[in-house]
């Protein structure tokens, strides 16, 4: 794991970095656990909530459970699939009490916290390098993209969905039952992530690795040996959405049912396996050019 710890970037507030987070509801089943959600992430600053195809519509119960985060239900976003809520997305966590089929890396809260605000820090050095004065960093589109997904109530994210995620986030509990309430568990996440970015940006940036590691305690992957996470580097590209992954994956699946590679009737479970190898390699958009020009080239000949 690459634990060399990026400077905040100059000017950035606390909402300028929770800005950057979506939470995204799957299919959740009782309206009172969005409002509920709601609440949680008004109280940790978070404010961006991604519904996706709900069983019921935000209604009452979801305005009276969400309290003072009422406002975080009306300017809520009802999407039709979770390719769609995440497509524009270029970093993807999911909330799983245990990982399933094809394991992403897992990592805890305080670990999600670190790779998101490095995450931020470092494409966002990207975009004002680029940026010019009539276009400041703050605007949406110049914003990093993060989102971390939250299941149904009873049976939480599929392996279809979790294999769209980065990143696996596990709370640590009583390993008897170890499985949250969906609000329940949108308030730990945001509540560590919410902690970090403020330590973030009060550190000295010109305090080494070990003293920021010492403020925050160590983020070591020591409790979850199944598989070791790598951080994005310094890239000098921005990189792929979660929608160009998803085109780069279907375009070599295709390209290996082509030339013989693979069976379009038993594709097993390939289309997840590349797509895990997509996140591992982090690509930057270069790159994704020069892929899909390359398989573009293949596919013609």
């Amino acid at each position: 794991m690459n634990n060399n710890a990026s400077s905040s970037i100059a000017g950035f507030s606390v909402s300028d970095y929770l800005s950057c987070i979506q939470v995204v509801m799957v299919n959740t089943t009782l309206p009172a656990n969005i409002g509920s959600a709601a609440r949680a992430m008004h109280t940790m600053g978070l404010s961006h909530l991604t519904v996706v195809d709900p069983k019921l519509p935000i209604d009452d119960t979801s305005v009276s459970h969400a309290a003072g985060g009422s406002d975080l239900l009306s300017l809520a976003t009802i999407a039709p699939t979770l390719e769609s809520a995440i497509a524009d997305c270029q970093l993807v966590f999911a909330a799983s009490s245990r990982s399933r089929h094809l394991p992403r890396p897992v990592v805890t809260p305080t670990q999600a916290a670190k790779i998101m605000l490095d995450f931020i820090d470092k494409q966002s050095a990207i975009a004002l390098s680029t940026t010019t004065n009539d276009q400041p960093i703050s605007d949406k589109a110049n914003k990093p993209n993060i989102a971390i997904l939250f299941g149904r109530e009873d049976r939480g994210l599929t392996n279809e969905e979790l294999a769209y995620a980065d990143y696996h986030i596990q709370i640590d509990a009583n390993p008897a039952y170890p499985v949250l309430n969906v609000a329940s568990a949108v308030q730990v996440i945001a509540s560590f992530i919410f902690a970090y970015t403020q330590t973030h940006i009060e550190a000295d940036s010109n305090k080494g690795n070990e003293e920021r590691l010492e403020t925050t305690g160590s983020l070591e992957i020591t409790e979850h040996p199944l598989l070791n996470t790598y951080l994005r580097q310094q890239w000098d590209e921005p990189a792929i959405t979660q929608q160009q992954l998803q085109q780069l994956t279907e375009r070599i699946t295709a390209l290996m049912v082509q030339r013989k590679l693979a069976d379009s009737e038993n594709l097993k479970s390939l289309p997840s396996r590349l797509s895990r190898l997509g996140s591992r390699l982090q690509l930057d958009q270069k790159e994704y050019q020069l892929l899909s020009a390359l398989i573009a080239k293949l596919a013609k000949d």
